[in-house]
């Protein structure tokens, strides 16, 4: 077997993948093809924390724009992602992977509080680690904290697993036939064509710490699994001498 070129690695799931091919909420199928993607990542041998987002059930800029406060909005968010992060680890035990949902948000009950010491030696024991309700904090996406989750726990790569988005274009393809996708970006490169990747935000973090991010379709079959054994894939987002390392 191939084993991963990572150690440890962090995956960012939108809540948009969860949905699968739904309007709204999560689609059994979405969600089981994801458990199985992220369980045959862990038999690589990376350790493998994975960032859920909410959008499939609540986006709280959305609610801003028809009058909610921003604050209680964003709140209703880290629910959402919780719903998910939940759900998630029933897809992966139910096949087999040890799990742990850890929450930014005190909720004893149904999920650990996030506790950087113990995520890692969670990982150690090569259990998957779900990481929901973001940061914890209000006007903060759940790409920013993908981002600093990343640098908190280790990660020598951000992946962030998009629904039939197989990386990062200058502009719509499913707008513009000829719109260009990109093999390979620097973090100036992305700042300056002011792509949407992530928000600027999460992409300064990433750039700060030397984060590798890599933009790929999971719902690709084996897309995960071939990132992470170093295929090219997506568009990977670096510093200009990884490129060169062939990372």
């Amino acid at each position: 077997m191939v084993n991963s070129k990572y150690k440890r690695a962090l995956l960012k799931l939108s809540g948009e993948a969860l949905k699968g091919d739904k309007s709204y909420g999560i689609d059994p199928k979405a969600i089981r093809y994801v458990a199985t993607q992220i369980k045959n990542a862990t038999l690589l041998g990376v350790e493998l924390a994975v960032v859920v987002g909410g959008g499939n059930i609540w986006r709280g800029a959305e609610a801003e724009l028809d009058g909610m406060d921003r604050g209680t909005a964003d709140h209703a968010g880290m629910l959402a992602t919780m719903i998910n992060g939940l759900a998630l680890q029933d897809a992966l035990e139910k096949i087999g992977v040890n799990t742990r949902t850890q929450t930014a948000l005190s909720i004893q009950a149904v999920a650990e509080s996030y506790i950087r010491r113990r995520a890692i030696r969670h990982l150690e024991k090569g259990r998957v680690v779900i990481l929901a309700a973001g940061t914890g904090n209000t006007y903060v996406t759940t790409d920013t904290a993908a981002a600093l989750r990343s640098v908190d726990l280790g990660a020598e790569l951000l992946l962030m697993g998009k629904n039939k988005v197989d990386g990062v274009y200058d502009s719509d393809p499913n707008i513009k036939m000829d719109a260009k996708k990109f093999d390979f970006l620097t973090y100036q490169d992305a700042f300056a064509r002011r792509l949407k990747i992530m928000d600027s935000a999460a992409l300064a973090v990433c750039m700060e710490n030397n984060l590798p991010i890599v933009v790929f379709d999971l719902f690709e079959a084996n897309s995960l699994e071939k990132v992470l054994v170093n295929e090219q894939l997506g568009t990977l987002i670096a510093d200009s001498s990884n490129r060169l390392l062939n990372l």
